[in-house]
């Protein structure tokens, strides 16, 4: 018998390719830093296979000594454009406001700079959905640390860890998100194709093409007979990308 899926009691997303796409401006921010200093840009499979940790964690592996030369450079494009570009993902908001009329709590933990973040959440009037947006450099360490998902929880009075975390889900794209919730004892969902190589270490419970698949199955549950529904019959299953590792 498959393993039933119920409504969470709290939700924890990624921010970038699982509820907004804003892509371009962090692949062309980080290209403009690395031809500034005389590197190859990175093409789009190689930023999506790489771009995954956050600027303090990565950036001094791409640039040795001069990384916080590289760092404002990025900040100083991506500050300038990264509104422009920024679009919901189909079935986002859907899903946000489905789940916070529902009294769901939601936050997000993301990688993006925590004041780019919460930018981007205002400009498109989701920050009322969010019990907490917690950004790169916001907790002491970032994404797949524990310590970011601790801060995203306070407001609710809740706690990760395997016997408080089994009805809290977190949402993302890619193999980092999956580490990060099986490191809190959360629930790994997957969204989309699966960016990454890492997902046989951090495997997803479950898996959905994109938000709307997802409030799918969420709906079906709220507003249908039952109060469970089969995985087998309900998720919709996508293979993880396979790329090499850079």
């Amino acid at each position: 018998m498959s393993a039933p899926i119920t409504l969470p009691r709290a939700v924890i997303y990624d921010w970038d390719n699982t509820l907004v796409s804003n892509w371009d401006t962090v692949r062309e921010a980080l290209n403009h830093a690395l031809v500034s200093f005389g590197l190859d840009p990175w093409s789009a499979e190689e930023a999506r296979e790489r771009i995954k940790a956050s600027l303090r964690d990565s950036f001094p592996r791409i640039f040795g000594e001069r990384w916080t030369e590289a760092r404002d450079l990025f900040y100083a494009y991506f500050a300038a454009h990264h509104l422009d570009g920024l679009k919901p993902l189909p079935g986002a908001e859907t899903l946000l406001r489905h789940l916070h009329e529902r009294g769901v709590y939601q936050a997000v933990v993301s990688n993006k700079n925590g004041k780019f973040l919460r930018a981007e959440a205002d400009a498109l009037g989701w920050t009322r959905y969010f019990g907490k947006l917690v950004g790169a450099q916001d907790a002491e360490f970032d994404k797949p640390h524990i310590a970011p998902v601790r801060m995203a929880l306070e407001p609710a009075g809740m706690a990760p860890g395997a016997a408080s975390g089994n009805d809290i889900w977190f949402l993302g794209d890619a193999d980092i998100d999956m580490e990060c919730a099986h490191g809190a004892g959360l629930i790994p969902v997957l969204i989309g194709l699966g960016e990454g190589s890492g997902f046989e270490r951090f495997p997803p419970a479950h898996r959905h093409t994109d938000c709307t698949a997802l409030h799918g199955v969420l709906y079906g549950l709220v507003d249908g007979n039952g109060d469970t529904i089969s995985l087998q019959t309900a998720v919709e299953t996508v293979p993880a990308r396979t790329i090499p590792a850079p």
